[in-house]
């Protein structure tokens, strides 16, 4: 069996990208980290860090890494049940930002014996990060399944194409023609983030130029402050809705997109707490789907 040792080394040096920031996480030396990923390497054959700025695990590292993170969220488990002193789990999740922004916070605070450690990425692609045994669990847009893990939808998660009056009358005074939306700027989380581009497309009017803005809450500021129009979540901008500060360009046609908690099997029990926080913390937020017939 691998050493824990080593295989905590190999999970920080993968997810910091070096091994002095890994040793600085595990207070040891950078010297105690190079050697313990040698001492597991030299033990399974198999190259597991590749060494880069920054250093990342192969397929196989990734797999010892997935079998770490297991044991942790297990043990601790059983040292909970049997009434043992012991710190929390760190818990690592792939979240997508809108989601984080809007109702997802209170589920984690509302779930106790776990530090989280949320990678946040687009939901068309926080599956690949469970998918590659980065994560214990994911909020995606994908259903499923995967090898492997467990699916619970959750609702979907309302969005409103803003923008403020006075960027409206400068830009789109005839509404979101295709002609309009060709020039107006419009706000893109990153290269991942293709909503805007899609609801444009709709309209006839292909990739609208774009600002880079990686913040839910700084895409609401943003509209608001007249710099682009975006499809902000519904629970975002309700209140500046009702205000007049922003404007629906679209109020008969909002997009909605599902979503997904989707959770290693393996952790299943042990990570039962937080998936029903997700699940109730969702229907606060979430639009549910109508009951099958």
């Amino acid at each position: 069996m691998p050493d824990a040792a080593q295989l905590a080394a190999l999970a920080a040096v993968h997810r910091r990208g070096s091994f002095d920031l890994a040793a600085a996480d595990l207070y040891v030396t950078q010297s105690a980290v190079s050697q313990r990923i040698k001492a597991l390497e030299d033990a399974t054959g198999s190259l597991l860090i590749r060494r880069g700025q920054p250093c990342t695990a192969t397929e196989t590292g990734l797999r010892l890494i997935r079998h770490h993170d297991e044991i942790v969220v297990l043990d601790k488990a059983l040292s909970h049940d049997l009434g043992l002193a012991t710190t929390a789990a760190t818990l690592r999740i792939a979240v997508n930002a809108d989601s984080l922004a809007t109702w997802v916070i209170p589920a984690l605070a509302a779930t106790q014996g776990f530090l989280y450690d949320l990678v946040i990425d687009d939901q068309d692609v926080s599956q690949d990060w469970l998918k590659r045994g980065d994560v214990a669990a994911a909020i995606t847009a994908h259903p499923g399944p995967l090898q492997g893990c467990d699916t619970v939808p959750l609702g979907k998660l309302r969005f409103r194409a803003t923008a403020s009056p006075a960027y409206i009358a400068r830009w789109l005074p005839d509404g979101p023609t295709a002609a309009a939306l060709s020039r107006a700027p419009a706000l893109r989380f990153n290269d991942k983030d293709r909503l805007q581009s899609q609801w444009a497309a709709h309209r006839g009017a292909a990739n609208p130029p774009s600002h880079r803005l990686a913040s839910s809450h700084g895409f609401v500021e943003a509209c608001l402050a007249g710099l682009g129009w975006a499809l902000n979540p519904e629970p975002l901008v309700t209140r500046h809705l009702a205000e007049g500060t922003l404007i629906d360009l679209s109020p008969a046609a909002p997009l909605d997109m599902a979503l997904y908690w989707q959770f290693s099997r393996l952790t299943a029990r042990a990570t039962g707490p937080l998936t029903q926080a997700i699940k109730h913390a969702a229907r606060q937020v979430l639009i549910a789907d109508p009951p099958r017939t």
